[in-house]
């Protein structure tokens, strides 16, 4: 299998789980991803409730909610296996812990006879978004609660894990800490949490039927006080003015 090629196609992934470890014969339950175009939500998303033919821990499931009854009539990784590998093969996977999920995802596919698929490596490049937040945040937490208390993103809607709602709100998180305007905050301004990172206002666009806006134009005595002004910079500059 050909090594992943470099491009800007990001996907955003998550999964839940029977338990953990992977060695202990634990098994996904659920697979949860957004696509990113550069830096930008593409609108297409990949998600998948997965039957595991075992048992979840108890402490797994007071984790994300879901149980063995919710499964039972859902399909088997061998039946998605085809169309999980087309939707991530060739991105840059950004993951939020990224060996336990890569971990998991590698041991699906083995336990499937594919191995060429059960390195995640081949196919995709990955980046650990919680390896970028200690590397940014040392000594924080670096949690994915923690980074979107930090970086002002709503996670409200986040009482248990779920794969695609993690994955959503990870796009969200690794948008701000590596695209966010930091140490520009000018004194005074309360929109810097102490991180270092000041959350943009979102941009607030016209409607496309508004009514055309009155363009003014200068009038005789408006130019020459103008041209006047230009005058007075040029003489105590000194230079010739390129405007």
């Amino acid at each position: 299998m050909s090594k992943p090629v470099l491009s800007n196609r990001r996907v955003v992934l998550d999964t839940e789980t029977t338990g953990m470890p992977v060695g202990d014969g634990h098994r996904i339950i659920e697979i949860g991803c957004v696509e990113l175009d550069g830096r930008q939500l593409t609108g297409r998303h990949y998600h998948v409730y997965i039957q595991p033919d075992r048992t979840i821990d108890e402490g797994a499931i007071a984790v994300h909610g879901i149980t063995d009854e919710y499964l039972k009539d859902k399909p088997r990784f061998k039946d998605i296996a085809d169309e999980f590998f087309e939707f991530i093969q060739g991105a840059e996977l950004v993951i939020h812990n990224a060996p336990f999920d890569i971990g998991f995802i590698e041991n699906e596919f083995a336990l499937q006879g594919q191995s060429e698929r059960a390195n995640v490596s081949e196919y995709c490049t990955v980046l650990d978004t919680l390896v970028l937040a200690r590397e940014r945040h040392p000594g924080q937490r670096n949690n994915l609660d923690a980074l979107c208390k930090r970086y002002g993103v709503d996670n409200s809607g986040r009482d248990l894990h779920g794969a695609l709602l993690d994955a959503e709100i990870l796009a969200e998180v690794y948008l701000a800490m590596t695209g966010g305007q930091t140490n520009l905050s000018l004194a005074g301004d309360s929109g810097d949490d102490g991180s270092g990172y000041i959350r943009p206002s979102p941009i607030q666009r016209l409607a496309a039927d508004r009514e055309p806006l009155t363009v003014l134009a200068a009038n005789a005595e408006e130019l020459a006080a103008h041209q006047k002004f230009l005058e007075r910079i040029k003489k105590a500059s000194g230079v010739e003015l390129a405007w």
